[in-house]
């Protein structure tokens, strides 16, 4: 029974060890964002007061605690969260077949960052019913290796993954392509089958706006848009 408490304790303490190593890598891709997400704003500011003064394009950059921040340019508004915990892939995911991974398998342990986009008067009207859209998701791994699920834009094929290191460069180019994407990511108007019946109290309800939904592709999937 000793014996086998000490191989169990030996297996914890490498996993913890692991998973520690990754969240830390995760931290600093994080932060490395956080600081490319600031002074591509800061130039934007720039821009503006260069090229067009007296324009009213708002730009804001919010911390929202420490795995939360926001960018915010005309009417959109792009999230960044890291989430606390570490993750491994399912067996039948991509990653798990590349050599890269078959060499060392604790190379499939990643830590995770969602970038979101939603609607600035969503959040500055607290429309809770309103949808924001997961434009992308980075992972990044203990050899600070990282790829990104998202749209074609943010998107980096997995083949890359035992190469690309995470660092501010790549941070800087994730930056740039969120904005981007969504810049370029309109709001449709919903279906008007969708939003042609409207109840008496909502109509008395002073907030009624705040019950009927809006977002950039409002009535169809994420993955409609690929």
């Amino acid at each position: 029974m000793e014996q086998d408490a000490k191989e169990l304790f030996r297996y914890v303490m490498k996993k913890d060890a692991l998973k520690r190593r990754v969240s830390e890598n995760t931290l600093e891709a994080f932060r490395l964002l956080r600081e490319e997400g600031k002074d591509f704003l800061e130039q934007f500011q720039g821009l503006r007061d260069v090229e067009q003064r007296g324009s009213a394009l708002e730009l804001e950059y919010a911390d929202r605690g420490s795995m939360e921040f926001s960018l915010r340019f005309s009417s959109d508004v792009l999230l960044f969260s890291m989430h606390t915990n570490v993750f491994e892939f399912s067996r039948l995911h991509e990653v798990m077949k590349l050599p890269y991974v078959r060499e060392d398998s604790e190379r499939s342990f990643c830590g995770l960052i969602h970038i979101y986009n939603f609607l600035a008067d969503s959040l500055k009207y607290r429309r809770e019913n309103d949808l924001g859209y997961l434009i992308g998701r980075v992972f990044v791994n203990k050899d600070n290796h990282y790829f990104i699920e998202g749209k074609q834009e943010l998107g980096l094929i997995y083949s890359n993954f035992g190469h690309s290191v995470f660092d501010l460069e790549a941070a800087g180019r994730l930056i740039r392509a969120s904005v981007e994407y969504t810049a370029k990511f309109d709001l449709l108007t919903p279906p008007y089958d969708q939003v042609k019946e409207i109840t008496v109290g909502d109509v008395q309800d002073e907030l009624a706006y705040k019950r009927l939904t809006t977002g950039k592709r409002l009535g169809f999937q994420f993955k409609a848009d690929q």
